[in-house]
């Protein structure tokens, strides 16, 4: 009886069901698509932030550098006299430690000994110029000679022409990678296209890994050699970036990078995987208190610095797209409420006669509540086709939003460290994809928030006509 009663009303009053049901649609509808830019939001960031500090990646820990001016250590350049005027190239090379103080090695096994770490590994990140050119040997062109004065002897002369001096700089960056852990560090937020990456036994080797933006500048592929202080590398493969920068132009096993910065068993960066990720914060402060002298930071302290339209429109999805998806949704609600206590309003006559027939009014609430809710269900399906509709248009149009990093945002603990080897001073820029993907989670939401809106409308109409009274029928009777 209940649901043949049910099915002949929604049958009989279909415009006001789908005008109560088009309220709630909206709605939800804003709040799935609200809810996947945000999750698109998100996933932009988590990209940004992979680029910078590798997969697996929860916390780093360094050493902040030296104040500037502290250290008496300049870069210095020797180049030999010529006696001839051959003008031959010469060149010089200069590995510096990039970004931080370096820390000892052994202080990786300390931090990966902390409460709550899965695994801990180090890198050294240097900066390498390289000054190459020729000098070359003016020539003396002889002038005329005039009598000196008082019968002096003449004096010669003439000018120095040509002669000078070509130079060209080049710096790049490496980065020493310990090759016994290729899961975690900087390397894995690349892509192996070309050749292989390390294996665990190069510990020692003069093999490199080069970024495929540096290795299309310098022409090298697998195979190719590359010369650093006169260290001959082979490179093995070509990696390129899954988003943004490469954290380094070559990458070389740790120790090889140590041996030409004169770094023996030092590191600049510590890279650290949490054993979950509910326990980052912990692990923090537990490096912070048992390894003193470092500087902790994790993704989510990198993720406060990020700037640029990303932070903006993440900031409007969290917080203006929030407080608007709740105040719609309530209006949607509350109108859902009154047009179904006016709709038990226009419907006197029936209910007083159902109770006069016998009906309880336990029985009329239950089949107002009953139309109510089937009219949420179906503003639940209708809102979720206008989201899913609303997060594919997003996901098709695919607006391009840009990601700062660095410059005076996070500080050294920021720059060098999640920043990447080579990074340092320079502002990092990304370009991302926006995306409004749509998980089942956000399909549940809608389902409940629909359920939700037809119990309140039905919670309206059946307190209305629970106070209805089989006389209040009788005085409509003409």
């Amino acid at each position: 009886m209940f649901f043949t009663y049910l099915r002949r009303e929604l049958r009989r009053r279909r415009k006001a069901a789908l005008v109560v049901a088009s309220g709630l649609a909206l709605g939800i509808a804003l709040v799935i698509v609200v809810t996947s830019v945000s999750a698109g939001m998100g996933r932009a960031q988590d990209k940004v932030l992979q680029s910078l500090y590798g997969l697996g990646t929860d916390l780093t820990v360094t050493k902040a550098a030296a104040p500037a001016g502290s250290s008496s250590e300049r870069p210095r350049f020797r180049f030999d006299a010529q006696d001839d005027d051959s003008g031959g190239e010469q060149s010089s090379d200069r590995v510096m430690v990039q970004g931080f103080q370096t820390l000892a090695a052994s202080t990786v096994g300390k931090v990966g000994a902390q409460s709550g770490v899965a695994d801990a590994v180090g890198g050294l990140s240097l900066q390498v110029v390289k000054v190459s050119g020729a000098f070359t040997r003016g020539r003396f062109e002889q002038g005329e000679s005039g009598g000196g004065p008082g019968g002096a002897q003449p004096s010669p002369q003439g000018r120095v022409e040509g002669g000078g001096a070509d130079f060209d700089v080049n710096s790049y960056s490496v980065y020493g990678t310990d090759v016994t852990k290729p899961a975690l560090g900087p390397l894995t937020s690349s892509k192996i296209t070309s050749g292989r990456t390390f294996t665990a036994s190069e510990t020692n080797a003069k093999v490199a890994v080069a970024d495929a933006a540096y290795a299309k500048e310098k022409k090298l592929k697998a195979g190719s050699t590359v010369t650093v202080k006169s260290t001959e590398f082979t490179v093995v493969g070509i990696a390129t970036a899954d988003s943004g920068d490469a954290a380094a132009d070559l990458y070389v096993p740790l120790k090889q990078a140590q041996t030409l910065a004169g770094a023996e068993d030092k590191v600049t960066t510590i890279y650290v995987k949490a054993t979950d990720s509910q326990r980052i914060d912990g692990v923090k402060s537990e490096i912070g208190k048992n390894v003193p002298g470092t500087t902790v930071t994790t993704s989510a302290d990198l993720a406060d610095t990020v700037s640029g339209s990303l932070s903006t429109a993440s900031s409007l999805a969290a917080s203006v797209g929030k407080w608007l998806s709740i105040v719609v949704l309530v209006a949607a609600f509350l109108v859902a409420g009154l047009l179904t206590s006016s709709a038990v309003s226009r419907r006197v006559r029936e209910f007083g006669t159902l109770k006069a027939l016998g009906w309880k009014s336990a029985r009329v609430t239950r089949q107002v509540v009953g139309e109510a809710v089937v009219n949420g269900l179906v503003g639940g399906a209708l809102g979720i086709a206008l989201g899913l509709a609303g997060a594919y248009a997003v996901t098709a149009v695919s607006p391009t939003l840009q990601a700062q990093l660095g410059g005076g945002g996070g500080g050294e603990g920021f720059r060098g460290g999640f920043g990447g080897p080579g990074r340092a001073a320079a502002t990092k820029t990304l370009d991302v994809a926006l995306t409004a993907p749509v998980s089942l989670t956000t399909i549940a939401l809608a389902v409940a928030l629909a359920v939700t809106g037809g119990l309140i409308a039905g919670a309206f109409g059946g307190w209305r006509a629970s106070r209805l009274r089989p006389a209040d029928a009788l005085r409509r009777v003409e």
